[in-house]
């Protein structure tokens, strides 16, 4: 993928994070994107609270990743990475 197509795409994705963010924060916790691998497989963070959840998988597979291909549906898997 090129970068200016790959860059338009992280733009569509944070936007979809954007929507999404509200009801991270509501419960004290939030995302951050973290790259975006050559198999268009999204990296991000979780942080503050829901970081240690114990229903963190489930919010990030059910919620995040459920929104993110969604709205873009070139990403193939949204996945977890601690640093």
């Amino acid at each position: 993928m090129e970068n200016t197509q790959k860059e338009k795409l992280m733009e569509r994705v944070n936007a979809t994070l954007d929507q999404v963010r509200p009801y991270l924060q509501a419960d004290g916790g939030d995302i951050e994107v973290i790259g975006l691998s050559d198999e268009n497989v999204l990296k991000v963070r979780l942080t503050g609270a829901c970081k240690g959840c114990p229903f963190s998988m489930q919010t990030l597979k059910a919620g995040v990743e459920q929104a993110v291909i969604r709205d873009n549906p070139e990403i193939t898997e949204v996945i977890s990475v601690d640093s």
